[in-house]
């Protein structure tokens, strides 16, 4: 009987050795049994992981557009929607500031001719800006001022005249119910107001290629589109002519 009970003894031993090396490989394996992982396996493809994600974060920051400014002599189109939030000044000092910075489009006026400027919220800066995707879907609402502005034109090109030809909202020709004037702004700046709700008469150096233009508006005016068309807009593009200047630097 004391031979059965040592013999009894000595194969619960062995179970307990046996059961105890099968949770010692578990643990090693660092909870991953049977799949052949490691602990230092799941590091790296953690680490890789977190490379990946940081190589997509630094492609999509590649994407986002450059913030456009006016320099002296361009041509751009200061816009505001009807809430003065999301807006385009143009200013060279402040250039990440305005929402619509990104994506919009400066033309350098070089001499007599057509040229085109624009504004683009559906920009990945400006949806990256207000939505936090660059990929996002934001849309402005209505429109509270708008105009084509030439960085120092009155001081480049005193003489110079502007005229629009055609306004797309989103791609499609909007409707333009009167012609515009140009005007000096502040003696330094020159402009031609597309939709300008603080005057209602000409300003004294009021003119067209024709020459001056005087009393009130009529064919001409400082409102030259509907507010009803930029109920909801992404793009603006403005294509205008001018005349008067010669050739620039």
């Amino acid at each position: 009987m004391y031979k059965k009970l040592l013999a009894a003894l000595f194969a619960a031993a062995l179970a307990v050795t046996a059961c105890t090396a099968c949770g010692d490989k578990t643990k090693k394996n660092g909870g991953f049994a049977g799949d052949g992982s490691s602990p230092s396996d799941a590091s790296a493809q953690a680490d890789s992981g977190s490379a990946g994600g940081e190589n997509n974060a630094d492609a999509a920051s590649a994407e986002i557009e450059e913030p456009a400014a006016a320099e002296s002599g361009d041509a751009f189109l200061m816009i505001t929607d009807s809430a003065w939030y999301a807006q385009f000044f143009g200013n060279s000092e402040k250039k990440n500031e305005d929402l619509l910075c990104w994506g919009a489009q400066t033309a350098h006026i070089s001499g007599n001719g057509d040229y085109t400027v624009s504004v683009n919220a559906g920009s990945r800066g400006t949806q990256k800006t207000i939505t936090g995707d660059p990929n996002g879907s934001y849309q402005c609402s209505g429109l509270g001022f708008a105009a084509v502005k030439v960085e120092d034109g009155t001081k480049l090109f005193p003489n110079m005249s502007i005229e629009i030809k055609e306004i797309r909202v989103d791609g499609s020709p909007i409707v333009l119910s009167a012609k515009n004037y140009t005007s000096s702004d502040d003696n330094v700046e020159m402009r031609a107001n597309v939709y300008n709700d603080f005057v209602s008469r000409f300003p004294e150096d009021a003119h067209n290629a024709g020459g001056q233009l005087t009393g009130e508006f009529g064919e001409y005016s400082s409102k030259i589109v509907d507010p009803a068309s930029f109920e909801k807009w992404q793009k603006v593009e403005v294509d205008f002519t001018v005349s008067g200047i010669g050739d620039a630097e």
